[in-house]
């Protein structure tokens, strides 16, 4: 008896009332933030790290 395929999951889950703050850390990757306390770290690691919107 065939089992129920799992559903992926591409994008992540919007949280309700949070602006997010993209970042581009290199040339290739790019995340996003909740707040500008947590880009202070990312900068640290990734020193070309700059604000995307």
């Amino acid at each position: 008896m065939p089992r129920k395929k799992k559903t992926l999951i591409l994008t992540q889950q919007v949280k309700e009332g949070i602006k997010m703050i993209k970042v581009q850390l290199d040339a290739r990757t790019m995340i996003t933030l909740s707040n500008m306390n947590r880009f202070a770290f990312w900068q640290q690691r990734y020193p070309l790290a700059k604000v995307i919107g």
